[in-house]
């Protein structure tokens, strides 16, 4: 599909994102409203940036590995308000020969495939030249900024039951 110079005129599914649509427009949001061709994968840009919140949006950036190395990275799930929810949900998938690979986070049913040793793997380096991976999203969105700005490690820094990961994400209500 070739791109406008409108975010109105481009709409793209997530498999058709390549690091040039992230130089154009960094952010990118899921649409309600897909043309036949598409599912519902569909995303479009967003042109008003910094951004006020990331829900349902995915960012296109180049992230710091360990070894110093930039790449690109598709970020998701960016809580811009609370950074432990950040923390625990956060998607991440590294840009590498014109491919994508979607990292696992620690509670993924197949993080044994897509875990950070694949990625590694993925990118021809060494786990610890990997991980942590930093980002910094401070430019395209405002919020708290822990939630912002931090690093992705090797392993997580809090592991979470399921029960618990629950309870984050549905929080009981006040005096209840």
């Amino acid at each position: 599909m070739a791109k406008r110079k409108r975010r109105g005129d481009v709409v793209k599914t997530i498999d058709d994102l390549r690091v040039e649509d992230f130089q154009a427009f960094p952010v990118w949001e899921f649409t309600n409203c897909h043309e036949e061709t598409l599912d519902e994968t569909a995303v479009r840009p967003v042109e008003r940036l910094p951004a006020t919140d990331l829900d349902g949006k995915i960012v296109g950036t180049e992230v710091a590995l360990a070894n110093g190395r930039r790449v690109w990275a598709l970020i998701a799930n960016v809580d811009v308000a609370d950074p432990r929810m950040t923390e625990h949900f956060l998607d991440i998938s590294l840009e590498h020969d014109g491919r994508w690979f979607p990292v696992a986070n620690n509670a993924a049913f197949d993080f044994a495939e897509r875990g950070p040793d694949r990625a590694a793997e993925f990118m021809g380096l060494h786990v610890d030249d990997v991980f942590p991976i930093s980002y910094d999203l401070r430019e395209i969105a405002t919020g708290d900024v822990r939630s912002l700005q931090g690093e992705i490690p090797k392993e997580p820094r809090e592991r979470l039951t399921l029960e618990e990961r629950f309870a984050l994400i549905f929080p009981e209500p006040d005096g209840g």
